[in-house]
C-alpha cells in the first residue's frame, strides 16, 4: 500500500539517536541543557508578546490591555526579526547537546519558525484582513461578549479592555486602509464573501449603545466595584463606544457595502490573487505538515469519497430506505423526526447526554484524562448566522473551562443526525482531551502548550469520531450515518478545497459536488464551501491528520500483537501536544522497537 505522506523538508525532521562504534560518541543527552530552555522561554514569552490576545486565550493576563496594529509594517518588521532570530540562535544547539525530549522541541521550534516567515512573506493577511469567519475582529467580538477569556470582574480588568479596544479601533481603520490598497493589488475576497461580512458589520455599525455587542461587559459591572471607579468605567466605556469603535464600524460597513463589494473578484479560489498558486503550496504545507501536492490530496479525496459512499449505501439498506442514496441524503436532512427540539437549551442538555452515556467505556480506551472541566454553550447570536460548531479551549491553569460551541440559529430546524460524532470530535475525547492535556503536561515547555497544527489536532479530533461504537454510541443506524456523513464532510474537502484553490472550480461547482455526495443542508454546504474560500488548505488538515493516525494505529497493532495497549497508543500521540505529523510518525515508531 502507498504510503499517504511524502518525506517531510528537513526543517522540522528530528535527527534519530544512532548507534556508533564508540558509546561515547551518544548523541542523546540524559539531563536537559538549561541554556536551549531559556532559549525555549524567550520564544514563548516573545510569541506571547506579538499575539496578546493568545495570551488571553492561554489565561495569562499580563497582557489583556494590550492589542498590535497586526496590520502595520513596524509589526510585520517586530515579528520577522523575532522568528529570524530565534532560529539564528537555534543553530547553537547541535542535538548531541539536547535530550530527547528537547530534540522534538528543537524540530518543532525550527519549522514553527520557518513557517512563520513564510506565512510572512505573502501579502494575504495585510490586505486581506477581514472575512466571514477566521479573522480576529470575530475574536474581539467575542471577548466583547463578556462570556469570553477577557476577564471583567475588577477595575483593573475594565481598564484594561478599554485600552485594549483603543488599539482594536486602530486595527480596525488600518484595515480599511489595507483593503483599499488590496483592490489597487488585486488583493480582495470573492464577492459571496463579502457578501456574508457586510452583515456582520451592519449590526456593529446600527445597534444602538445600551444594546451594542460591545456594550456587553458595560452593562454588567460588578456592583461590589467603587462607585466612583464605576462612574469612571460607565463614561469611558460610552465615549469609546460613541466617539471610537461605533464610527469605525460604520466606515467599514459603508466601505464593505460599496467600494468593496464593487471590487469583489467573482472567481473563487486563492489562485485569482497574485501569487495564490504559491500561496496555495504553502496552505497545503502548513496545514498538513506534508509535502503532498494540490494533485495528490484531490485524488486521494476521490478515493475516499467511493469508500465512503459504499459504506453509506450499507445504513441505508439497514434502515430500508428505497430509493437511490441522494434521495436518503433528502430524506435525512429533512426527516422531521430528526428535528425533534424546540429549544437551544434542548440541544444542549443532549450534548450532555452523549456525554454521560461514554462515560462508562472512556476508561478503556484512555487512562489519562484532563483535568480542566468542561462545558456546552450556544454560539453567540452576533456570529451564529455564518459560524460552525467549535472548541475553544481552557486556560493553561485550568480556571476557565473548554467550551464545545455549538450554533443554533433555530432549535426547530436542528437535525441531531450527527450529534454523536460531532461531540467526540469538538468535545470529548477530541479537541478537548488533546488540547487540555497538553495544556496540563508539565514536562512539555510553555511554547508547545498553545501550539497547533491542524493536521495533528483536527487529525486527532476526525480519528475521535470513529471511536464511537468502543465509546458505546453509533447504536441507532443515524447517529452512525451522521458519522460516516462527517468524515464524507471531510473526504469532500480535500476534493473541493483543492478544486477551488488548485483545479479552477467555482464556488457552486463546489457546492454542487457536496450536495451530491453528502447530507448536509445546502444552506450548511454554503457556509462550508465559503469557509474554504476564506482559509485555503485548512480544510484538507481533517482527513490527512486522520489517517495518518488511523495508519499509525494499524502499525502499532500489526506488529505488537498481543502487547498492543490502546490507552498506552492515545497516551503516545497526545503526550507530545501538537507535532508535525513526521514527528509523530518517528515518535510512533520508537515506541513500537522499545516494546519489541
Amino acid at each position: 500500500m502507498k504510503k499517504l505522506f511524502l518525506s517531510v523538508s528537513a526543517c522540522f525532521l528530528i535527527l534519530v539517536s544512532c548507534k556508533t562504534e564508540s558509546k561515547k560518541e551518544a548523541v542523546t543527552k540524559t539531563t536537559p541543557n538549561q541554556e536551549f530552555n531559556q532559549l525555549l522561554k524567550e520564544y514563548n514569552e516573545g510569541k506571547l508578546e506579538l499575539n496578546p490576545i493568545n495570551a488571553t486565550y492561554a489565561g495569562d493576563n499580563r497582557f489583556n490591555d494590550q492589542f498590535p496594529n497586526f496590520l502595520s509594517d513596524e509589526y510585520a518588521l517586530k515579528a520577522k526579526d523575532f522568528f529570524t532570530g530565534i532560529k539564528v540562535k537555534l543553530e547553537d544547539y547541535s542535538d548531541d547537546k539536547l535530550t530527547e525530549s528537547q530534540q522534538m522541541s528543537k524540530a518543532v521550534l525550527a519549522w514553527d519558525c520557518d513557517m512563520m516567515l513564510k506565512q510572512m512573506s505573502f501579502k494575504n493577511d495585510q490586505l486581506l484582513p477581514i472575512n466571514q469567519m477566521w479573522t480576529i475582529n470575530l475574536t474581539v467580538g467575542q471577548l466583547a461578549s463578556g462570556s469570553g477569556a477577557q476577564p471583567f470582574k475588577t477595575a483593573d480588568d475594565y481598564n484594561n479592555w478599554l485600552k485594549r479596544l483603543d488599539g482594536f479601533n486602530t486595527w480596525l481603520q488600518t484595515a480599511k486602509q489595507r483593503m483599499q490598497q488590496g483592490i489597487k493589488e488585486g488583493y480582495v475576497l470573492p464577492k459571496s464573501l463579502i457578501k456574508k461580512v457586510i452583515p456582520q458589520f451592519k449590526v456593529l455599525a446600527e445597534t444602538k449603545i445600551e444594546d451594542h455587542l460591545f456594550n456587553t461587559p458595560f452593562k454588567n459591572i460588578p456592583k461590589d466595584l467603587d462607585a466612583a471607579d464605576i462612574t469612571k468605567i460607565e463614561t469611558e466605556s460610552y465615549n469609546v463606544l460613541s466617539s471610537k469603535l461605533i464610527p469605525s464600524f460604520k466606515s467599514l460597513y459603508d466601505f464593505l457595502s460599496n467600494e468593496y463589494l464593487n471590487a469583489g473578484l467573482d472567481a473563487s479560489g486563492i489562485d485569482a490573487i497574485p501569487d495564490g498558486k504559491e500561496y496555495y503550496d504553502h496552505a497545503i504545507k502548513n496545514y498538513t505538515t506534508t509535502t503532498m501536492t494540490a494533485d495528490e490530496i484531490h485524488e486521494l479525496g476521490l478515493k475516499e469519497v467511493a469508500r465512503i459512499l459504499s459504506e453509506m449505501e450499507k445504513v441505508k439498506e439497514q434502515v430500508g430506505f428505497k430509493g437511490d442514496l441522494k434521495a436518503f441524503f433528502d430524506y435525512v436532512r429533512n426527516n422531521k423526526e430528526l428535528m425533534p427540539y424546540t429549544e437551544p437549551q434542548q440541544i444542549i442538555d443532549n450534548f450532555n447526554a452523549i456525554h454521560e452515556r461514554m462515560k462508562p467505556q472512556l476508561e478503556k480506551l484512555f487512562d489519562n484524562k484532563p483535568k480542566t472541566p468542561f462545558i456546552v454553550k450556544q454560539t453567540e447570536k452576533f456570529r451564529e448566522a455564518s459560524a460552525s460548531a467549535e472548541y475553544n479551549p481552557g486556560s493553561l491553569d485550568g480556571t476557565r473551562p473548554g467550551v464545545f460551541y455549538t450554533p443554533i440559529p433555530d432549535a426547530s430546524k436542528y437535525n441531531v443526525f450527527s450529534d454523536e460524532a460531532l461531540f467526540l470530535h469538538e468535545a470529548i475525547p477530541g479537541h478537548h482531551y488533546q488540547i487540555s492535556l497538553t495544556q496540563e503536561n508539565e514536562d512539555l515547555p510553555d511554547f508547545r502548550k498553545t501550539l497547533w497544527y491542524s493536521a495533528y489536532g483536527e487529525g486527532w479530533a476526525l480519528y475521535t469520531e470513529n471511536l464511537g461504537k468502543e465509546l458505546g454510541l453509533y447504536t441507532d443506524p443515524y447517529q452512525y450515518f451522521g458519522m460516516l456523513g462527517m468524515e464524507m464532510h471531510r473526504a469532500i474537502r480535500l476534493v473541493v478545497d483543492t478544486g477551488l484553490h488548485a483545479k479552477g472550480w467555482s464556488r457552486e461547482k463546489a457546492i454542487q459536488y457536496s450536495l451530491e455526495n453528502e447530507a448536509e443542508s445546502e444552506a450548511s454546504i454554503i457556509s462550508e464551501i465559503e469557509r474554504y474560500m476564506a482559509n485555503p488548505g485548512q480544510a484538507l488538515s481533517y482527513k490527512i491528520g486522520q489517517l495518518k493516525i488511523r495508519e499509525l494505529r494499524a502499525k502499532a497493532k500489526k506488529e505488537l500483537g498481543n502487547k498492543f495497549d490502546i490507552r498506552q497508543f492515545h497516551n503516545q500521540v497526545l503526550e507530545t501536544g501538537c507535532i508535525p505529523l513526521a514527528l509523530l510518525e518517528d515518535k510512533i515508531d520508537k515506541w513500537i522497537s522499545s516494546l519489541k
